[in-house]
């Protein structure tokens, strides 16, 4: 985890996940919405590094009389003391019906990350080893 590691750490910068489920009529123009939580974060000294917009789902439950609303997580860089600015003001947003703010399991991505590469691997072994022995029967069958 070396230099960068080091360097967030030196900035105050803690890497954090916020879903937000915005009010399902702004389908149509999400990006004001998207705009206003991007200015939210940067004000309070944070960057934005991913955005995933799942776009409108039925919730499980009705919140604020809404049956569905529009799912959109972030991946931002944060200082720990704004976490709570970044709430408080998210909180009295009108586009957000819900918000949740995480931090990730940075170890815990890294051995899943680690497990999908040796699947990959062993998969690819075993393509190449299906290849060869189809090459066989073709062989065999050729013989015949």
């Amino acid at each position: 985890m070396g230099r960068a590691f080091t360097r967030r750490k030196e900035c105050g910068l803690n890497q954090y996940e916020i879903a937000v489920l915005y009010h399902p009529d702004l389908e149509v123009d999400l990006t004001k919405a998207e705009e206003r939580v991007t200015k939210i974060v940067t004000d309070n000294g944070g960057k934005i590094t991913a955005t995933d917009n799942w776009g409108k789902r039925k919730l499980a439950y009705g919140i604020a009389g809404n049956e569905h609303a529009i799912y959109v997580f972030y991946t931002v860089e944060l200082p720990g003391t704004s976490v709570a600015k970044v709430e408080s003001t998210l909180n009295i947003t009108d586009e957000v019906i819900r918000f949740l703010i995480t931090r990730p399991d940075l170890r815990a991505i890294a051995k899943a990350e680690a497990a999908k590469a040796v699947k990959a691997e062993q998969a690819a072994k075993r393509g190449e080893r299906d290849d060869h022995s189809d090459d066989d029967t073709k062989d065999e069958k050729e013989e015949s």
